[in-house]
């Protein structure tokens, strides 16, 4: 992964830092994914969301889904314009690695980023939330999405590399290597890990 030499290195989270996943999904998780396999993303996530939860922070597990009957979805002439009918339900439902979801926040999203026409705004504010930590599949798509959004909306963002993955590397190297460092920190599984801890 190569970086912009000016990302700030990250040494600290704030006091109120929340855990964002992006689409960590059956439907999303079954994809051929790279530079990491979806199991390995998966495993990751469920370490953050662990910790998170140890600590009394917020975990929010976004996830895309439609409505039954399609009216829902989007509605585009792009030359990927996407699904032209609802997947099954079993698609939106998170794997059973992550536990019942507890006291976790569930977003559903219509569109590449979890801020657009959700409530994940007024989740984070009023819970206080300052920063959020953020992984998912996948980096260039539903990632980089949010991830711009937070920074528009002025949070503080860690984007956890080894947590995310994309269905091709070369996208998943520009949004590491281009775009996050100019919008976030980056950082390890192991290095947020590290940080929780103190």
């Amino acid at each position: 992964m190569s970086t912009d030499a000016s990302t700030t290195p990250l040494d600290s989270l704030d006091a109120r830092a929340a855990l964002v996943l992006i689409d960590l999904q059956n439907g999303i998780l079954g994809m051929p994914t790279a530079p990491y396999a979806s199991d390995a993303v998966l495993h990751n996530a469920v370490r953050l969301a662990d910790a998170f939860r140890a600590r009394n922070l917020p975990v929010v597990r976004v996830r895309v889904a439609w409505s039954p009957d399609g009216g829902d979805l989007p509605v585009s002439r792009t030359v990927a314009p996407g699904p032209r009918q609802a997947p099954p339900a079993e698609f939106a439902e998170f794997p059973a690695e992550f536990g019942p979801l507890g006291d976790d926040i569930v977003i559903t999203k219509r569109h590449w980023g979890a801020f657009t026409g959700t409530e994940l705004d007024l989740q984070l504010r009023r819970r206080g939330v300052t920063q959020i930590v953020l992984g998912g599949i996948s980096t260039s798509i539903g990632v980089e999405s949010t991830a711009r959004s937070a920074f528009e909306q002025s949070y503080h963002l860690v984007i956890v590399e080894d947590a995310t993955t994309d269905t091709d590397a070369a996208s998943h190297e520009h949004s590491f290597g281009k775009i996050f460092p100019r919008i976030a920190q980056l950082g390890t599984t192991d290095e947020i890990l590290g940080l929780l801890k103190r």
